[in-house]
């Protein structure tokens, strides 16, 4: 992995180097199972009204969770996104070499749930200060993202992180790492990945927020 010095010195991960980079796969992963909460696709076509929102917060199994949950949900799945290499499998984006980062694809009903809440709901469910990690989840695919699909998306995430931001400080964090940028292909991942904890209860979850309380969204 690329975050590994030689004799197994640990040190910060980093996005691959041109050279580095694995190549495109030729086919994507297929996707045929409906979501294993709601019962809906993850694949498009999605409802007419609906929105999309891609997050990346660490390892997906427990940020996609984080969002089913939520009144206005439509669906969710986990990929990959914010990468290079085309159709990255599991074991690709593992070693560091695509660039991708572990997303969650939400699509939602903004006439039930505003951006913003989507957005309180991913600062508030991990740590957005730790780079290239989240807690004991160290590389590249486990850093803090937000995928933006229009202008507005834009708008309401720096704004949030500017809040976020202020609100850290004063609790003593450090600074924000999240990256955000826009929401260019998002290539799903394995179905045993889709809906993990559901399917395996008991499952591994490192997610974990500050404590600090988001002030985007409270009112309204």
């Amino acid at each position: 992995m690329t975050w590994f010095a030689a004799f197994g010195r640990p040190k910060v991960p980093e996005m691959p180097r041109p050279e580095e980079i694995l190549p495109d796969r030729a086919t994507p992963i297929p996707v045929t199972e409906p979501h294993a909460v709601l019962g809906t696709s993850l694949t498009p076509p999605f409802p007419a009204g609906t929105a999309r929102a891609v997050f990346g917060m660490g390892c997906f199994w427990g940020a996609e969770r984080k969002f089913w949950s939520l009144p206005g949900v439509v669906t969710t799945a986990v990929g990959y996104a914010a990468g290079f290499t085309r159709h990255p499998t599991y074991q690709d984006v593992c070693t560091g070499r695509t660039g991708h980062n572990e997303v969650v694809l939400v699509v939602y009903d903004p006439a039930r749930l505003p951006f913003e809440t989507l957005l309180r709901t991913f600062w508030e469910s991990h740590d957005p200060t730790q780079g290239m990690r989240q807690g004991n989840d160290v590389g590249t695919q486990y850093r803090s993202g937000i995928y933006f699909e229009d202008e507005a998306q834009h708008a309401a995430a720096r704004a949030s992180r500017d809040a976020y931001g202020r609100a850290l400080a004063a609790a003593g964090h450090g600074e924000i790492t999240t990256e955000i940028g826009p929401a260019g292909p998002f290539y799903y991942a394995e179905a045993y990945h889709q809906q993990y904890l559901h399917k395996n209860p008991g499952g591994y979850c490192g997610l974990g927020g500050t404590g600090v309380a988001c002030p985007v969204g409270l009112r309204g």
